[in-house]
Order: structure tokens, then sequence, then C-alpha cells
């Protein structure tokens, strides 16, 4: 009797262990493609220029990792150049992210 239950703990360690193995291969798996996610990951921009409800009125002009621009949703990316030209063409600066400073342009 004492045979037959060391087989048996012997076939369910071994199966317990197989279990265990398949779940660190899993878990190992999804690290390596969260970590390829954020490489791939486009870089953030530097600007951001948000839009109105209806997407043709320009609403402010924020820097890339504004808090307030993400809250929106209502946003594209821009280049420096063109957060210059809304900024010239008086379109109000992010209070929060003070765009206009980091561009250089003085009130």
């Amino acid at each position: 009797m004492l045979r037959f239950a060391r087989r048996v703990v012997e076939q369910q360690t071994a199966r317990q262990l197989a279990l265990i193995d398949r779940w660190i291969a899993d878990e190992e798996r999804r690290e390596r493609e969260r970590r390829q996610g954020e490489d791939r990951r486009p870089p953030e921009p530097e600007w951001l220029i948000q839009y109105g409800l209806n997407r043709s009125n320009i609403d402010a002009v924020h820097t890339g990792s504004c808090w307030a621009a993400a809250k929106s949703g209502r946003y594209r990316p821009a280049t420096r150049q063109q957060a210059l030209d809304a900024l010239r063409r008086q379109v109000p600066a992010c209070p929060h992210c003070r765009p206009d400073t980091a561009l250089g342009i003085l009130d």
C-alpha cells in the first residue's frame, strides 16, 4: 500500500509541477509581449493641438505630456512649427503646461 501511495503522490507532484511550469511560461510570454509593445509604441509628440467639438476650431495648444489635453481627448499631435503658428494666431496656450513659455513666446 505504501508503494502505491508513493506512486500516487509522485504522479500528482509531476502533474502540479507541469501546471506550474505552464503558468511560468505564460507569464514570461505576457511580459515579453508587454515589453515588445512598449518598445514599438511611437514616441510621445512634443506638442498637441486641442480641437473643439466640431474638429474645425482650435481650442488650445499643449505640450506633449499635458494631462489636460489627454483628459479632453480632442487633440492631435503637432509639430513645433504648427504649435508656434497656432499661438501666433492667438490660439490660447494651456494654463497648466504653458507651451508658450516652452516655445519661447512671451505675452
